[in-house]
């Protein structure tokens, strides 16, 4: 199944990807959304006379042009130091307020769930940004099959620690290991992904291998890579950027163009594209997706909860 969230990117903004474009999955789709409840009538009138089907970025830019710090604070630096990295086998440990509390196989802990590819915006907080297609499974299924108790308010992720498998935790860059959390209606959210691969393949270690998050409204730092344990919690979970710098990086993590970065504005994003050029368009209020996700915050003060 292939599921675009939305197809409204101005074609300037996206780089094809001329090989994975031409699959047979991509034949046929459409199902063009509107952008929601936080554009300006300026940014909606450009993005009607731009409408274009999502292109993802090149795979060759994606799998090599990332944050994952485990494996080096570089872009190019985790491709390389992950290419030896171990995925099988891999267990993951789900405990808290949760049903059953055990430590799966992943095979086990996915065996089941629907499979789906989608095609989402990816926004860093840096302000850069890609098309990805992603693959994997709903988070709201898995949180279905794990049944977590009526009092769980969140939803953490945790990702492996070892030195010796993930090179870049011998440096205090960060408090490791990586630990990020969403409420639950956010990961019950139909647009939440537990991603388990990347252009129809299964997911290269430096993009997160073998599970990670994809909550596309939300910047990637949220994304949690390697999981190796889900927690279900009534309290808010520390999670590494927010405890590293606070004021920085808020525990929402939602893509707010209004709200910028201490050091830089967000008011804008560079598209990441085949030359690296660097073409800067609008960001869109929570990447884009605006009509799927604004309602979960309404009555929230988005300044202070960013």
């Amino acid at each position: 199944m292939l599921i675009r969230y939305p197809d409204n990117i101005p074609s300037s903004s996206i780089t094809p990807e001329s090989v994975y474009l031409n699959r047979r999955d991509f034949v046929g789709v459409a199902g063009a959304l509107a952008m929601g409840a936080w554009a300006v009538p300026s940014v909606l009138s450009a993005m009607t006379r731009n409408r274009q089907a999502l292109k993802p970025t090149s795979e060759q830019l994606v799998t090599s042009y990332n944050n994952f710090y485990e494996f080096g604070t570089g872009k190019d630096e985790p491709k390389d130091q992950a290419k030896n990295f171990k995925t099988t086998p891999w267990t993951v440990k789900v405990e808290g307020m949760v049903k059953t509390p055990k430590t799966w196989d992943l095979n086990d802990l996915l065996k089941g769930l629907a499979v789906e590819d989608r095609v989402y915006r990816h926004r860093c907080v840096e302000a850069w940004s890609m098309v990805v297609p992603w693959r994997g499974v709903s988070m709201k299924s898995l949180v279905a099959k794990l049944e977590p108790t009526a009092g769980a308010k969140y939803m953490e992720f945790t990702t492996l620690l070892d030195s010796e498998r993930m090179p870049g935790q011998k440096r205090a860059v960060l408090p490791w290991p990586y630990v990020e959390a969403y409420r639950m209606d956010e990961v019950q959210n139909p647009l939440a992904l537990m991603v388990t691969g990347l252009y129809g393949k299964s997911l290269p270690p430096q993009n997160g291998a073998p599970l990670r998050t994809v909550l596309p409204w939300k910047y990637g730092f949220k994304g949690c890579k390697s999981i190796v344990k889900i927690r279900f919690t009534d309290k808010q979970p520390k999670t590494t950027w927010n405890e590293q710098r606070a004021t920085e990086y808020g525990f929402y993590g939602n893509v707010n163009p209004a709200v910028d970065h201490p050091r830089w504005s967000q008011a804008k994003e560079t598209v990441i594209d085949g030359k690296l050029l660097k073409t800067k368009i609008t960001t869109l209020p929570f990447n884009g997706y605006s009509e799927q996700v604004a309602s979960m915050y309404a009555g929230m003060d988005l300044r202070v909860n960013f």
